[in-house]
Order: structure tokens, then C-alpha cells, then sequence
């Protein structure tokens, strides 16, 4: 009976060879791991290299927070057939992992960005990576109908742009409608009228809605004060802010997705004194970009221009205010210079409008102008386009990637061309490198056209013919002949239902372009330059001021007098 049972001796000799047959196991599970985790770093090393050599970015996904949102944009099904996964989308762009570059996944990227209305770019993942992001698939919310707040459709736009003709009806219009569609009713009125921006303000006893029509405020429609916060809660839903904060900014964004278009809207909610004001721009797809040719340009400015656009290196700055047509202009100049041979990288803040062939990039939080030109002087650019030089550290890379080889375009805040100069050598750019960068200045802003439809005969009050002679007064004798002000008509627009009764449609801009040349150069080496004197040696060769150029304009009946004395008097 002693034999069935073991002793203490005995059970602990057995215990200690059980912990060390434990312990041999634990130890080459250990190993196994390790082995593993070297293999898949070996990999992933193999798969960055791969991608270096097909130049593509790499990604390893492994722990990666992928967003629901993003995971969404290709199915499950779609991911396991491509082996490819989107794991990134903020709403202006997406990227999409695949664990192999062929047809099928650069095919799925142009689809994404086709029904997205956004960019995209494919990044080379491994197999391992892959499997990591398509687990997410399991935890991903079922789609489901669901009621979120608001949305406009482009039924809904296009049945409330149907209620009337001209912006000038909206008051009425919103009279009979429903507290709940008056957003989708200003929107659809901003729409028809082509206006770029809402402005919807609070003020002491009502809401006051104007639309920005080329250029020009309009006053809209009043909106009684006791229906406020339903319009504004309405709006701060679209726009994807918080509705309980009204004390403080906030900026949001939607878009209304159409057949052959999107419309971007970006909206700005500030606090005031009588509550809040609404800001809303449209960025609407659809608008075509302005060929080089249309920009407006005459003979030797024209000329000039596309002689210096067409130098391989150098520097070429617009300048004005804000809305006065820099982006266009710079966008028209890369399209006349986009070909397969160039290379041209933009950094933008935001980017308005894709161009087909050009890598667009934007600034965010942690990539500012100064570090995404850093990056693109890397990526072997022919062209480069800052959106703006906002300081010297932009400035400085802007010049340099100038003097070495590349056309660099840009913008920069001052009033006119001559004003370039100055600006630069206050933020501390250094004249000596200043002066041989720079090709050219483009001074601008932009006026309205006479509606083609409503134009009539209008002749010079003795006050406007006054003004127009003190403008052409400092024109040189080559430039006088073009200004044959005793026999040239004026005009202007009646106003019919075309131009919704403003008697303009549409915009053009007016220019003055300033070449370097040496004296100049002389001027900006000497490091004490004015304005003035810049103005006074671009003038003696024969530069047509932006005032000048409108006179121009308004003499060939494209626009009235009174709009370029209103803009660049």
C-alpha cells in the first residue's frame, strides 16, 4: 500500500524537473518570438527598399491608427481582391497601402478619387501590414441609415434655385419657407448667383445675409433675431463644429457632391457683440481655370510676362491683397508650363483647385511653407509654387531654390509691384542674394465686366474725365498713343437678367509686370530702396500701372471707369 503512494522527496524531484522542462519551453517561445520579430523587420526593411526602388512611400501599418472613415472607403471584399487597404482620409485626400504596385491598385486609387472629389496616393505595405489593417475589418460599424442633422443634396439645391431668378428675391422667397431650409435656401442663392463668399452677421435687432458677387458685397435678405439659433445650429452641423460653443472661433468644412461637380464650402464661425458671425466660401470644382492667355494681359506686359515664365530658374512674385486674383494668375501659369517633361510641386494653404499633372501638397499643424519647400527642393522639382512667403526662413529657401536651378512662383502681401522689393529686404533677405533670384513682380487686382448682354454707351462725367488724366498723366510717349481719350466711348452695364440686375458679370484682372533689369538691380544692391524710386524707374521704361491698364480696359468696353477707380485709385 506504501508503493501507490509517492514521498515528499520524491513529488519535489518531480516539481523541479516539471519547472525546468517549463523553463526550457519558456525560453525557446522566447527565441521563436524573437526569430519572428527579426524576420519581420527583415521584411519590412526588404519592402522600404522596395518601394524606394519603385518610388513609392512605405508604411508599416502594424499599430497604425486607422480611423473607421478611412477603413470604409474600400470594402472588405475590394480589400482582400486588391490586397490593398485605405488607411488615411481627412477629407481633401486619402492613401491607400497595397502590398503590391499594379494595375488594379493604381486603378482603385483614380476611382477613390474620382468619388471622393479628392487625391490620393499609394503607399507599398507588406503582406504583414495588410493582414494588421484588414482585422480592423471585423470591428468596423455596420453601415446603417441613420439621421445626421442635416445635409444639402443636389436635388434640394437645384428645386430651391428654381424658386427664383435673382438673389434680389431671396427676402421673399424665405418669407414662405420653412425655419429648417432656409441654409439650404441661402446656399442655393449663393450658388446661382456665382457668389464666393456668404456673410451672415448678427446684428441688434435682426440677422443680416449678404453674398459676395465678383468681388463686391450685396445685401441678401434680413432674418428675423428669434429664428437665429436654429439657423446657426443648422449651419454649425453642415460645417461638423461644436453647437454649444459660441464664445470663441471655430472653423469648419462641407461639401455639397454633385453629378459633375463638387462645391467645397469652408465655413467661420466668430463671436460678436449680437452673436454670432457667419462666414461661408464656395470653391466650386466646376469653375475652369484661366488659360495664360485669357488672364487679361496686354501686348508688352503679356509679352513680358511669358517671357519671363519661360526663363528655367529664377523667382516670379504676385502680389496684392487677399481676393485679388494671385492664386489665379499663379494656377494659369503653371498650366501654360505643365508638360510631360516638367516637374512642378505646389505647397498650398488650402489647395483650391486640382491641377491635372502637378503634385499639390497643403500645410497643416507641423508642415508649415518654410519645411514643405525643405522637402520639395529634395523631390528634383523644375517648378516650384509657394502659396505664400509669409516670412524670412520661406523667403530664404524660396531664393535659394532660385539661384539653383529652379522657376519658383510665389505671392507676398504689399500694395503694388514696386512694393515687392522692400517687403522682402524687411524680413531680412539679404540684397546681394535678392537682387539675382527675382525675374519678375505682378502687381494686381481684379474688377467686374460689363454684363455683354445690358452694355450701353455711358459718357465721362467732368469729374471722371478728370481722374482718368491725372491716371495717364505719367504715361510715356509710346504708351499716350494707346489712350486716345477725345474720341474713346465709355461704358457700362443697365442691369438685366443675366447679371441679376448689377449690370456686371464676372471678373477680370487689371496688372502692372516689373521685370529686373540693372538698374534696378543697382537700386536693391544699394540696400536702401523705396518704393518710389522702383515705381519711378519701372514707369520711365515704360511699365502701365494697374490703374493705367484699367483705363486700358474700360476704353475697350470691358469695364466701367467708375470699377477701376473704386479698386485701384
Amino acid at each position: 500500500m506504501t508503493d501507490s503512494f509517492q514521498s515528499i522527496e520524491d513529488l519535489a524531484e518531480g516539481n523541479d524537473a516539471e519547472q525546468k522542462t517549463k523553463g526550457r519551453e519558456t525560453v525557446q517561445q522566447k527565441l521563436k518570438t524573437k526569430e519572428t520579430e527579426i524576420k519581420v523587420k527583415e521584411v519590412e526593411k526588404e519592402i522600404e527598399e522596395k518601394a524606394k526602388s519603385q518610388g513609392l512611400p512605405y508604411i508599416n501599418l502594424v499599430g497604425f491608427p486607422i480611423s473607421p472613415e478611412a477603413l470604409s472607403k474600400v470594402s472588405e471584399e475590394e480589400s482582400r481582391r486588391l490586397k490593398a487597404v485605405c488607411f488615411f482620409y481627412d477629407g481633401d485626400s486619402f492613401r491607400l497601402g497595397a502590398a503590391e504596385r499594379n494595375n488594379a491598385a493604381a486603378e482603385a486609387v483614380e476611382k477613390i478619387s474620382q468619388e471622393l472629389h479628392c487625391q490620393g496616393r499609394m503607399y507599398l505595405i507588406s503582406e504583414n501590414s495588410l493582414k494588421a489593417a484588414q482585422k480592423l475589418y471585423k470591428i468596423l460599424p455596420k453601415p446603417r441609415e441613420i439621421v445626421r442633422g442635416v445635409k444639402v443634396s443636389e436635388e434640394e439645391l437645384n428645386k430651391y434655385s428654381e424658386s427664383f431668378d435673382s438673389f434680389k428675391e431671396l427676402q421673399d422667397v424665405i418669407a414662405r419657407t420653412d425655419v429648417s431650409q432656409i441654409v439650404s435656401m441661402i446656399l442655393a442663392a449663393a450658388v446661382k448667383s456665382r457668389s464666393s463668399d456668404i456673410h451672415i452677421e448678427g446684428e441688434e435687432k435682426d440677422i443680416k445675409v449678404r453674398l459676395r458677387i465678383d468681388g463686391v458685397l450685396h445685401d441678401a435678405a434680413i432674418l428675423e433675431k428669434n429664428i437665429w439659433p436654429k439657423v446657426i445650429s443648422r449651419m454649425k452641423l453642415l460645417a461638423k463644429v461644436k453647437i454649444n460653443i459660441d464664445d470663441r472661433p471655430q472653423d469648419g468644412r462641407f461639401a455639397i457632391i454633385m453629378k459633375e461637380r463638387k462645391i467645397d464650402i469652408r465655413a467661420s464661425f466668430l463671436p460678436t457683440a449680437y452673436g454670432e458671425s457667419v462666414v461661408m466660401r464656395l470653391l466650386d470644382s466646376a469653375k475652369e481655370n484661366i488659360s495664360f492667355s485669357d488672364l487679361g494681359l496686354w501686348d508688352k506686359a503679356y509679352h513680358e510676362l511669358k517671357h519671363q515664365i519661360e526663363r528655367p530658374n529664377g523667382m516670379i512674385i504676385t502680389t496684392g491683397p487677399t481676393g485679388s486674383g494671385k492664386t489665379t494668375t499663379l494656377y494659369s501659369i503653371l498650366l501654360k508650363l505643365n508638360k510631360p517633361e516638367t516637374k512642378i510641386i505646389t505647397i498650398e494653404d488650402p489647395i483650391e483647385y486640382q491641377l491635372t499633372g502637378v503634385n499639390q501638397s497643403q500645410v497643416g499643424d507641423n508642415y508649415t511653407f518654410a519645411k514643405g519647400l525643405r522637402s520639395i527642393v529634395r523631390q528634383d522639382p523644375d517648378i516650384i509654387m509657394v502659396g505664400e512667403i509669409r516670412d524670412l526662413e520661406t523667403a530664404e529657401i524660396a531664393i535659394q531654390a532660385a539661384l539653383t536651378g529652379h522657376l519658383v512662383l510665389s505671392t507676398i502681401h504689399t500694395n503694388d509691384a514696386s512694393g515687392t522689393i522692400p517687403r522682402l529686404l524687411s524680413m531680412g533677405v539679404k540684397p546681394f542674394l535678392l537682387a539675382p533670384a527675382l525675374n519678375a513682380m505682378i502687381g494686381q487686382r481684379l474688377i467686374r465686366r460689363i454684363c455683354e448682354k445690358c452694355k450701353q454707351e455711358a459718357p465721362l462725367t467732368e469729374e471722371q474725365k478728370r481722374k482718368v488724366g491725372e491716371i495717364i498723366a505719367s504715361l510715356n510717349e509710346e504708351n499716350r498713343r494707346k489712350f486716345d481719350i477725345a474720341n474713346a466711348k465709355f461704358y457700362k452695364g443697365k442691369g438685366c437678367e443675366a447679371c441679376q440686375e448689377l449690370g456686371y458679370k464676372g471678373r477680370v484682372g487689371i496688372y502692372e509686370i516689373m521685370a529686373m533689369d540693372a538698374e534696378i538691380e543697382k537700386l536693391i544692391q544699394a540696400g536702401k530702396v523705396s518704393e518710389f524710386d522702383i515705381q519711378r524707374v519701372a514707369a520711365q521704361r515704360g511699365m502701365l500701372t494697374m490703374a493705367q491698364d484699367g483705363i486700358l480696359k474700360a476704353m475697350q468696353g470691358i469695364t466701367t471707369v467708375d470699377e477701376v477707380l473704386r479698386v485701384a485709385e
